[in-house]
Order: structure tokens, then sequence, then C-alpha cells
């Protein structure tokens, strides 16, 4: 990886020798994977590429390697209901092998085999393991590899390829079990290119935690397709302005567009905030190449992204992994952070494109939402910086080889096969809005939603 010229003064040196950053890794978590072994963009690989891209980039002999644990289930009914905390754990024993397909179709894009019970209980083990040793400073910061996901997790639900919501788990570990850490204002950003459902409800009310999410949204019609991350979502109770959605009105979204969002939203209210500790549901299905995300994130915006939330926290920053399905995309955005958090030379890249027109209208209008809540927000943009913006986007599914030449040389980590899969799986769910004939009698629009989404070769 390419990065900046310079000589490092030899206090640098000392202070990067000093930064313990943790890293977490279990293969284990590989036993989650299709019943039948069909392709599936979340899959195995996905942790495998980013733990053999570290290795050969001699990033694991830098840091501090931890072991996976099994989450209790106590600290998993802290956020889950005790109905789908007995389902996950039971789901990959010798009684549901009859049936265990037919349980998963029940569910939002959910697949289950024999070893996904026990992927699930050591990803929110993880989290839990990796955040309580940054938050009693045994750490610097840390990094999780783990899967299944998390954010779309909810209460009582698996959705979304998420079976426990991973990084709520943690966060309310910490808040709930571990006072006598200090920690008492959390705040997680969550920029996987998909709303983070789950963690937002979880935390609608809670005032100890700031959550951020940023997400293709197009008024509901991109997954999860609902009306939950629109920007009017804020909160409620003693939780109203905790919770901030940006919501992407089309794809193509890059670096230029998260740049203007971290700084005209996310870091002025960061300061006000001004939390103990920060958790990254860090999905990189917003990056350049993915197939289902159709954004244009490289692994230098995610830099700069993580860069500036070191400013808060004393770096306490966990990185917990969520969504992300080109291979090669995922491994490198993980890298280029974990050098981050190691306070390597920053790589190259540049900020010198604009933001999208529809990108500075979201901007202004989450600001006027919660303006009254975060003074810092309350002021008006100066046009000057506004009138600085891209073309308009054109309106796409997915990405593809094809349409991110133009900007970016997109990896090719998926076959042509895959492709076609997904946007088997992506087309029918961009066409969808999620009304209330939907949600309330039509049973037909539901089974079509969930087949389609819970057995996406089938679609």
């Amino acid at each position: 990886m390419e990065v900046a010229d310079g000589v490092d003064s030899e206090s640098k040196i000392q202070q990067r020798r000093m930064r313990r950053v943790g890293l977490l890794y279990d293969e284990r978590m590989c036993k989650h994977s299709t019943p039948d072994g069909g392709q599936h963009p979340e899959n195995p690989d996905r942790i495998k590429v980013i733990w053999n891209k570290l290795q050969a980039a001699a990033i694991p002999q830098r840091c501090v390697i931890l072991g996976a644990k099994e989450a209790e289930d106590k600290h998993i009914l802290s956020v889950h209901s005790k109905n789908h905390v007995n389902l996950i754990k039971n789901i990959s024993s010798k009684q549901f092998d009859s049936r265990r397909n037919r349980v998963a179709s029940k569910f939002n894009s959910i697949y289950f085999n024999e070893g996904s019970s026990e992927a699930a209980y050591l990803a929110a083990g993880s989290a839990i393991e990796v955040t309580e040793r940054v938050a009693k400073g045994e750490l610097d910061s840390a990094v999780a590899i783990i899967r299944p996901p998390g954010h779309h997790a909810e209460q009582d639900e698996a959705m979304g390829f998420c079976l426990y919501n991973n990084v709520a788990i943690a966060a309310r570990f910490l808040l709930d079990e571990k006072p006598e850490l200090g920690i008492n204002k959390i705040l997680i950003v969550d920029w996987d290119v998909h709303h983070g459902n789950g963690t937002q409800k979880m935390f609608w009310k809670d005032p100890r935690v700031l959550f951020f999410s940023v997400h293709r949204h197009e008024f509901g019609s991109f997954y999860p397709a609902t009306d939950d991350g629109f920007y009017t979502m804020i909160g409620e109770g003693p939780g109203a302005g905790y919770n901030i959605n940006v919501p992407w009105e089309n794809g193509r979204c890059g670096d230029a567009d998260y740049f203007a969002v971290w700084d005209h939203i996310l870091v002025p209210v960061a300061k006000e905030f001004n939390p103990d500790l920060i958790i990254v549901s860090a999905g990189f299905d917003a990056a350049a190449g993915d197939p289902l995300g159709g954004c244009r994130v490289t692994p230098y915006g995610y830099t700069v992204m993580l860069k500036k939330l070191m400013d808060f926290a004393h770096g306490k920053i966990v990185l917990a992994l969520e969504g992300g399905y080109n291979l090669e995309s995922v491994a490198n955005s993980v890298l280029a952070c974990v050098e981050v958090l190691l306070e390597d030379d920053p790589i190259h890249g540049s900020s010198e494109a604009y933001p999208f027109e529809s990108t500075w209208s979201v901007i202004q209008a989450v600001r006027q939402k919660l303006s009254s809540f975060w003074p810092s927000l309350a002021d008006e943009l100066p046009e000057k910086l506004t009138n600085k913006k891209a073309p308009p986007a054109a309106y796409i599914l997915t990405s593809s080889s094809d349409s991110e030449e133009e900007d970016y040389e997109a990896p090719n980590a998926i076959s042509k096969h895959l492709e076609e899969v997904l946007q088997h799986v992506i087309e029918p769910l961009s066409k969808l809005k999620i009304n209330e004939s939907i949600q309330g009698n039509d049973s037909d629009s539901v089974n079509a939603f969930n087949v389609c989404f819970s057995s996406y070769d089938s679609c």
C-alpha cells in the first residue's frame, strides 16, 4: 500500500510503538454458511480474506491478538428476547435438522446451518471482549473481525444476514454491567451502507448512546426497505435527539459525500456529546466495487473518517465488522483502517471531488431537524460551500464493474454467476416500498418479500 512521503521523528516512532491495538479473529466463525453450500454474499470467505490480507502485511505481529469468547445468555438478553435467544442457541442442534431451512424461510434474508449457533455466540462474545479491553484501557483501540454481522438483528428477530446484534450487546454490557469502568456515554457510528435498524431500536430511548447511521435509503426503497432510516427518526423521550440518520437519496455516494457528513453533522455533534468510547458498526459495503452497496468509498475515504473519530474519547475506538461483500474491497478497507489505528503514515488519496447536490440537501435537512438538540447544527451552511457539488447521480440498483470503472479500478472478487444471483436479490427489493398494506393484511406481499430475501437463490 502506497504511503505518504516523509521520515518519522524518533518521538513519533516511540509513540507508535506504545500504541496497543487489539485484533480478534477466530476461524470458528466460518462454520456459519449456507446449508447447501451454495453461493451467498455473506459467506466465510469475507473474514478469511481480511485475516489473510492483514497477515500478508505483517499486521498481527504489531497488534495484541485476542481470543474469541462466546457470549453469555444474560448479556445477549439485555437487547434480545428470550424466545430469540432460545432459537439462535438451539437452531444448530440435531432437533432442528429437519426443519432448519423452514425456520430460516420465515425470516428476512437469513440462513442457518449446523455452525450458526456457535458463530453467533462467538461474534457477540468477541464484540464484548474487545470493547471491555478498550474500556479498561488495556488497549487503545481494537478491531473485531467477526461474523455473522449484527446491526439488522432486532429484539425478537434475525434479519439481513444478522443473528445477534453484536454491537448493541457490547454497548449495553459496558453501560449496564461495568459501571466501574466509567463508560457512561457511547457513540455508535454505523457506516455500513444499510441502515442499522436493529441498533437504532435498541437505544431509541437511551441518551447514553448516540447512534449515528449514514446509509442508502432512497425514501424507504433500499434495504431494509422501511422508513426507520429516515432523517426524521431522532429517538424518543429521554433519547430524543440521540438518534441521527443520514439517508442517501441515491447510490454512487463516495468519499466527498461521507466527508461532508462527517464535517457538518457527525464531528460537531460528537464534540458536544463527548463520548467515553466509540464503537463503529464497520460495514464495508459502501466501498467501491461492492455488489450490494452501489457506493464508491475508497480505502482512503475510510481512513479519513476513522482518523476524525480518533480525536474523540481519547482514541478509544472499537471496529466491529458488519457488511462488505466484495472480498478485495473489504480486505483493503480493513487493512487501511487497522493501519490508521496503528498510526501509520496515511495512504494517498484525493478529496478534490465534491458531494452530490442531494448530499447537501440531506445534510441541511438533518441539521435543521436536530438543531434544537445540538446547538452546533443551528447555523445555516454557507452558500459558497453548498454550491460546490458534483453532477447529479444516476440512479443505480447495484454496483458493477462497468458502472464503477469510470471512477475507480473496482476489484473483481465475485463471479459472474454471483453477480447475476445478487441482481435477483436486489432488484425486487429496490422496487419495493414497505407500506401500510404490506405491514397490514397483504400476506402475499409479505411472503414474496420474505421468500426473496431468505432464499436469495430462488428469487
